[in-house]
């Protein structure tokens, strides 16, 4: 039996924190290892007192008075750090706060199906739609035929998103512990300087991505992902520019020049809203899936002192 860990950098509301950890624990992780990018004490007990979580808190002394400005990099040498404990884990992914693992079968018994010789399997993606939270637009994977898909699916913006995904197509990795001179990324894993590489998905697994739950939250976020975070300026366009490839970041900004938050409002509900019609155009494709991840339930079963 292969058991597996988490290794997740955090900034969030303390219930969130709990949430996240409550249902991994529940879905069979070994050990969750979280960082606390800032000074939540309240989590850091709530979270040391479980014997399978190893909570640190990211202050001042820990980065030795030399805090690194993106969070991207915070990310990246926590996620290595935990990788490099002691190896309590024969897997360990790297993820965020509003990322859950949604399979049907224990996630032990499909890692354990891999062979020896393959150090990472990728989870891909599936993006949550605003709404009860329980609709979710699947991965659609590269090839000829993803941007007619993607094109019918979202007639006003379909040309200009990636994937269909307001977020990030690559998903996160599980790396088998023990590889020497192991540095972990937020989406890939490198040995020394060369990527580990594997097959591009693992049957059984999706990465529920809840990154817009309604429209009041991905708004409250958007001036923040629009300098600094998932559409910050720095992202590829989704396809080449002399092709009529924009980022997101360009559309967005765009959108609210020429509209502004009504702008943005549509936006939203084209690509991101729960409605009959786009899941009826998912499901179509085959493309909409279902997923009950009841965080409330596992929260109470984990963390009983801090259910509402």
């Amino acid at each position: 039996m292969q058991t597996w860990g988490i290794s997740a950098t955090i900034l969030a509301p303390t219930a969130d924190i709990l949430r996240f950890a409550a249902y991994h624990l529940d879905a069979g992780a070994h050990r969750l290892y979280i960082y606390l990018d800032d000074d939540n004490k309240t989590a850091f007990a709530a979270l040391k007192a479980h014997p399978k979580i190893r909570p640190t808190l990211c202050d001042d002394a820990w980065w030795n008075g030399k805090r690194p400005k993106k969070h991207q990099v915070r990310q990246s040498r926590n996620a290595t750090h935990a990788y490099k404990r002691r190896a309590d884990v024969d897997w360990m992914i790297h993820m965020d706060v509003d990322e859950f693992l949604v399979s049907e079968r224990p996630v032990s018994d499909i890692l354990s199906t891999l062979p020896d010789s393959q150090t990472i399997a990728r989870i891909r993606p599936m993006e949550q739609l605003a709404g009860d939270g329980s609709h979710f637009k699947a991965f659609v994977p590269n090839g000829p035929g993803r941007e007619k898909t993607v094109d019918a699916l979202y007639p006003t913006y379909g040309n200009y998103i990636k994937g269909g995904f307001l977020s990030h197509l690559a998903g996160k990795v599980f790396v088998r512990t023990g590889i020497e001179g192991a540095r972990i990324q937020i989406h890939n894993a490198f040995q020394n300087d060369d990527m580990l590489t594997g097959p591009e998905d693992t049957d059984g697994i999706d990465l529920a991505h809840c990154h817009a739950s309604s429209w009041d939250a991905w708004y409250a976020a958007y001036r923040y992902r629009h300098t600094q975070g998932s559409y910050r300026p720095d992202l590829a366009p989704n396809r080449p520019r002399d092709k009529g490839g924009v980022s997101m970041h360009e559309l967005l900004a765009m959108i609210e020049a020429e509209d502004g938050t009504v702008g943005l409002r549509y936006f939203f509900d084209e690509v991101c809203a729960d409605t009959p019609a786009l899941r009826k155009r998912l499901a179509d494709f085959g493309l909409l899936k279902l997923a009950n991840l009841d965080l409330n339930t596992t929260l109470a079963k984990h963390f009983p002192d801090f259910t509402s």
